[in-house]
């Protein structure tokens, strides 16, 4: 792992995290246990004000064998689902935000001909369980994230490359979408059913040739999934971390202000997003938005820069219902590990302990005074 990290990220990162060339980085575990320690971990979400709480429901948990559910982790979810209701939060449930049973992973995940057949009976089962008890269910935690590093660049399991690979990953992520929302519906006819995608403030530099290639990035990256879904949306999730300005090439950003994953921040792009949105003419949720920050520098600042932009873009008729920071805990990163530090909470790795930072309080009165 060590020699990976020396070529992925600059000196002055390596530096600042020396944890990216410990092997036990990469190695997920109890990750910050939130498994057995949700209540904990709510309880501090309502002492922040909050009133919603997004998760998701790991699918290798639930179905662990083909065709064979597992009554007690279905129970345990049950569980979740009631506690969040104890304390006033509003459940928004993820169906699959990307880990595969292995043996859906060993068939193929999802270039299998059946894996849409796959998850619409998993997410019948999961929502035929709680029913009851959560609205607002979204089927895919950003597709087109998951397609681009693990079907055309390669980072990600199953590690394949090339744009034919990528293209039949958003077919095959759009079929389950689309029948996974019928079948919810059948259901839970009452639902408000979405789907969640990662999109960028595209922003071109001048010249026919930018403005040409920032209309393509827009077309195929921002409202290819949405385009082809939605029919089969009530509502859409939006998770914004990106700005990508275009001058003969793409993210040719000016990185005045950066996050400790190297990603130029610029929370008023949210909003240009949010208006491209305006067509779909559908109740949109910011499901993520936040940054890695472990020194709790800039998260003040994004937070509020960010909301403002909603603001704006709600000032211009944008049909906007929620915001949900990324994230309420430090949490594993994916490829990364565990140095990305994202929580409004920090995880002491060791411990497991608790410590609320201060953009999270920052964050807490602007909720309580509903505004600035």
């Amino acid at each position: 792992m060590a020699r990976d990290a020396s070529k992925q990220w600059p000196k002055e990162q390596q530096e600042r995290f020396p944890e990216m060339f410990d092997s036990k980085n990469y190695i997920s575990g109890r990750a910050c246990d939130h498994y057995n320690r949700y209540e904990e971990d709510f309880d501090i979400a309502r002492s922040l004000g909050h009133n919603a709480h997004r998760f998701s429901i790991e699918w290798s948990r639930i179905e662990p064998e083909e065709g064979k559910f597992d009554e007690k982790e279905i129970e345990h979810y049950r569980e979740v689902i009631k506690a969040l209701r104890e304390r006033g939060l509003e459940p928004f449930v993820t169906l699959w935000h990307w880990t595969l049973p292995l043996w859906l992973a060993e068939k193929g995940g999802i270039r299998n001909k059946k894996f849409a057949e796959y998850f619409a009976r998993f997410s019948e089962k999961i929502v035929q369980s709680y029913n009851a008890d959560v609205k607002y269910w979204f089927t895919i935690n950003e597709p087109e994230i998951y397609a681009l590093n693990s079907y055309l660049r390669g980072r990600r399991t199953p590690q394949k490359k090339g744009v034919l690979n990528f293209y039949f990953a958003m077919r095959s992520l759009i079929s389950a979408h689309r029948l996974a929302y019928t079948s919810i519906k059948k259901i839970a006819p009452l639902s408000i059913v979405g789907v969640i995608c990662n999109l960028s403030d595209f922003r071109s530099s001048g010249g026919f040739i930018n403005v040409l290639l920032k209309v393509i990035f827009e077309i195929f990256w921002n409202h290819y999934f949405l385009g082809k879904s939605q029919d089969r949306l009530d509502s859409i999730g939006l998770n914004f971390y990106f700005h990508n300005r275009i001058n003969y090439g793409i993210n040719k950003n000016s990185n005045e202000i950066n996050s400790d994953l190297g990603w130029d921040l610029h929370p008023e792009g949210v909003e240009k997003v949010l208006l491209g949105f305006k067509k779909y003419a559908k109740p949109i949720y910011i499901t993520e938005s936040g940054l890695a920050d472990k020194e709790d520098k800039y998260r003040d600042w994004f937070i509020k820069e960010t909301i403002k932009a909603i603001a704006r873009a709600r000032s211009k008729d944008v049909n906007i219902q929620g915001y949900l920071h990324w994230s309420l805990l430090d949490n594993f990163e994916w490829d990364i590990g565990f140095w990305p530090r994202f929580g409004l909470v920090e995880i002491n790795y060791e411990t497991l302990a608790r410590k609320i930072r201060p953009s999270a309080l920052e964050y807490a009165k602007i909720i309580k005074n509903n505004g600035f």
